[in-house]
């Protein structure tokens, strides 16, 4: 089974990226931004719980997204692997995932990081914000806020996985298809 962890910070291109690979690989896509969206717009009681700290640009509690792909997992056990995207954010995420993982005999093969200037970021969040509904990217200190707390909370997990030797880096700068030749490049090796 191969199980990705696409990496990076908000705005390096993630979900681009992902459906690219899914469509290639044939892997079954699991975005908890997607999916806590989807939550939002139901106004179902996750939904409506996440929606308080995305508004203020932090991160969801471990637990509820922890049972978010807990279900996803068990509604997708026939798929050849996954495409973890925005997801694990945390070590006790990454953790958790491994035990769910590992209890199914499918571990992460590894983790994709896609490595992107700070200014880009800002400017690729900013650009996106002005074509979506998301309030979390139309706001330039919000969007700062994003980012530090990526580099506090989430970027521990690339260390995570580099004690595993499952880290791998790819820029992510240029265009979406030359990103993409970097990404198979490293799958492929992996393969």
């Amino acid at each position: 089974m191969l199980n990705i962890v696409l990496f990076g910070p908000p705005g390096a291109g993630k979900g681009t990226q992902s459906q690219k690979i899914i469509e290639k690989y044939k892997l079954q896509h699991l975005a908890t931004g997607d999916m806590l969206r989807a939550a939002i717009r139901e106004q179902s009681p996750i939904g409506k719980e996440a929606q308080k700290y995305i508004d203020k640009g932090q991160l969801v509690p471990d637990e509820m997204v922890i049972n978010l792909i807990a279900k996803e997992l068990e509604n997708h056990h026939d798929v050849p692997g996954f495409v973890f995207d925005g997801f694990p954010r945390t070590t006790v995420q990454a953790k958790k995932l491994d035990e769910m993982l590992e209890a199914k005999n499918a571990p992460i093969k590894m983790m994709l990081a896609l490595e992107v200037e700070y200014d880009e970021l800002i400017a690729r969040l900013l650009n996106r914000g002005k074509m979506s509904d998301r309030t979390d990217d139309q706001d330039e200190s919000i969007i700062r806020g994003r980012l530090d707390i990526y580099n506090k909370t989430t970027l521990p997990v690339m260390d995570y996985y580099k004690a595993q030797g499952k880290y791998r880096g790819v820029n992510g700068m240029g265009t979406i298809d030359e990103i993409f030749g970097r990404i198979c490049e490293v799958i492929d090796n992996e393969m």
